[in-house]
C-alpha cells in the first residue's frame, strides 16, 4: 500500500507538486494520469526515494519513504520511461547485479529470469551487452530485473512506451497476477484506454495539483476516460 498525505515538491517558487494526497491499496492497479510535465513522474520518483520532497509524507506498506528508505527499497520495484541502465554490462550481468541487491536466491532467480525472458522474448539476447539493444529491448531488461525479485509494490512511469504488441499483452497480464497475489502497482501512462480498461482506480494532476481521484468506473461514469480526462483539462 502507498499512502501519499499533502506532498509538496518545489523547484524555486514553483511548485512541481501542491499539497497531493491520496492512497494506492493493496491488490489493486492504480493509473496516474496527466499533461506532460503535470508532476507525475515528480511523484514517481519521490514515491522510490529518488527525489526529496519539501513538504508531506509518504508512506510504503506503512514505513516513511523519509525515514525508513531501505524497507521501504526492498518490498519496491521502479521502473522509468527511459531505462537508465549499465549499458557496457551484458544484460544477464545486469539482471543478476539488481537481483543480488535484493538477495534473491539462485534458485528463484533462475526461474523467474528464464520465465520472463522467455515472455519477452529476450532469452537469446540476454548475453549481449545492453548498449547493442533498442530502446524497447531495454525496457524489456528493465522489467526483467524489476520482476525477478518479485516485489509486492511495482512502481513504473510509461512502462509500455517502446514495447511491442506482444510484451505490452504479456506485462498487463503480469500486472494483473501480481495483484491477485497481493501486490500493489502504481504507474503512470498516456495510453489511456488501456487505464480504462486496466485499471481499478485513478488520479488525475495538472500543474502539480490532484484534479481527480477515485474508483475508475466512477470516475468515467458512461463517458471514456480520454473524454473525462480532456473535459477536466479544459475546466481547471
Amino acid at each position: 500500500m502507498i499512502s501519499i498525505k499533502g506532498v509538496t515538491k518545489k523547484y524555486g517558487d514553483k511548485k512541481a507538486l501542491d499539497n497531493v494526497s491520496f492512497e494506492v491499496k493493496q491488490g489493486e492497479i492504480f493509473a496516474f494520469i496527466g499533461h506532460n510535465g503535470a508532476g507525475k513522474t515528480t511523484l514517481i520518483k519521490s514515491i522510490c526515494g529518488i527525489l526529496d520532497f519539501d513538504e508531506g509524507e509518504i508512506q510504503i506498506n506503512g514505513k516513511s519513504i523519509k525515514k525508513e528508505p531501505l524497507e521501504c527499497k526492498r518490498v519496491m520495484a521502479y521502473v522509468s520511461d527511459d531505462p537508465e541502465l549499465y549499458e557496457d554490462m551484458k544484460a544477464i550481468s545486469y539482471i543478476n547485479f539488481v537481483c543480488d541487491m535484493y538477495g534473491v536466491p539462485a534458485d528463484v532467480r533462475e526461474r523467474n529470469i528464464r520465465h520472463y525472458a522467455e515472455m519477452f522474448g529476450m532469452e537469446n539476447e540476454l548475453n549481449n551487452t545492453i548498449k547493442s539493444f533498442s530502446h524497447g529491448m531495454k525496457q524489456k531488461v528493465a522489467l526483467i530485473a524489476a520482476l525477478a525479485h518479485e516485489p509486492k509494490v511495482l512502481i513504473m512511469d510509461e512502462p509500455f512506451v517502446g514495447l511491442d504488441p506482444k510484451a505490452i499483452f504479456d506485462m498487463k497480464e503480469v500486472m494483473r497476477n501480481i495483484v491477485k497475489e497481493g501486490g500493489t502497482i502504481f504507474f503512470s501512462t498516456h495510453i489511456l484506454d488501456m487505464a480504462e480498461k486496466l485499471c481499478d482506480r485513478v488520479a488525475i494532476v495538472k500543474k502539480g495539483q490532484l484534479i481527480k481521484v477515485g474508483d475508475m468506473k466512477k470516475i468515467k461514469g458512461d463517458k471514456s476516460l480520454e473524454k473525462v480526462f480532456l473535459e477536466l483539462e479544459a475546466k481547471q
